[in-house]
């Protein structure tokens, strides 16, 4: 009798992708012991990535792409018109895929079996970044999650994400019943790490390498690597996107009534500097626990711009 395999929809968003997106669906095409079907949305593209994907899938019968549905602007919209486009019946897991990355030949099944044997309901690992010279480097997202992470930051890169299909029947469900106000998330893989956690769902973050995480000039979100990212990401605190994020996405999950939520999500001067000395329940990394101390106490001495 042939091993069942679990069957995974795997759900790419494209944008200008012809430099990679081959390599990339190859080695998802490749993937051990499971049974993949890709399913590709494209945001409107000037490279002929549309026109190339629908030659693919002529030749590939376990890939499709879904039909135009106008500009996304960005990589979170795409993979929320994903989420709710895709029918999850009959699949085991969903898993996010980037254009632009290689996955390991063992990631589907590393994910799946951890999922199964640990009892949890989503996976996500380290990643391997590589820069076209050649230079690799660990990016380690694996931290233990703390109570409340997942109202200031993702699991790690969405990329790396497999869900179970109830969670990610779970996550389309409330997506759908808050859909014009879904459209102002910037990171999917923030939201659904928020949604997860938020209604009770297991999430486990794989020490392991899962895949070689492409950098370059037009990723949307790169790896976060020396001062450049750190002022980078400083400024769009200071101008407001993040604590507008946090404001959102919390309210999103109905997290709004909780007496720890309620002390700092006006994101007022005194809140702020009382938010500060719980760094370390809202960051996983030591690092990002002493910049979160620190971008709070800069935002009420200096100033903020959150709507």
């Amino acid at each position: 009798m042939p091993v069942k395999h679990p069957k995974v929809a795997v759900l790419l968003a494209a944008y200008n992708g012809m430099q990679w997106i081959e390599e990339q669906l190859a080695s998802i095409l490749s993937q051990l012991n499971v049974d993949v079907n890709i399913i590709i949305s494209i945001d409107p593209s000037s490279d002929g990535t549309e026109s190339w994907c629908a030659a693919y899938v002529a030749l590939h019968p376990r890939v499709s792409v879904l039909p135009a549905a106008g500009n996304f602007g960005g990589a979170s919209r795409n993979f929320f018109r994903l989420i709710r486009d895709v029918d999850f019946n009959g699949y085991d897991f969903v898993a996010f895929a980037d254009q632009d990355d290689i996955w390991h030949p063992d990631k589907l099944q590393r994910a799946t079996q951890a999922i199964l044997a640990f009892g949890v309901d989503a996976y996500s690992s380290n990643v391997t970044a590589f820069w076209p010279d050649r230079k690799t480097r660990l990016l380690d997202k694996a931290q233990p999650q703390v109570a409340w992470d997942f109202l200031f930051e993702a699991a790690g890169p969405g990329c790396t994400y497999v869900l179970s299909q109830r969670l990610a029947a779970s996550i389309k469900a409330q997506m759908l019943s808050n859909w014009q106000r879904l459209q102002d998330v910037s990171l999917h893989d923030w939201y659904c790490y928020a949604f997860a956690r938020s209604h009770g769902f297991r999430w486990y973050i794989d020490p392991i390498p899962s895949m070689d995480y492409r950098q370059h000039e037009r990723n949307q979100i790169g790896a976060n690597t020396g001062l450049s990212p750190l002022i980078s990401r400083y400024k769009t605190i200071h101008d407001g996107w993040w604590f507008n994020q946090v404001q959102l996405i919390t309210r999103l999950m109905e997290q709004g009534d909780e007496p720890f939520v309620q002390s700092w999500l006006l994101l007022q001067r005194r809140q702020l500097m009382k938010l500060s000395f719980s760094a370390w329940k809202c960051r996983r990394r030591v690092r990002d626990k002493v910049f979160f101390f620190c971008i709070c106490w800069a935002t009420a001495l200096i100033g903020k711009k959150v709507k």
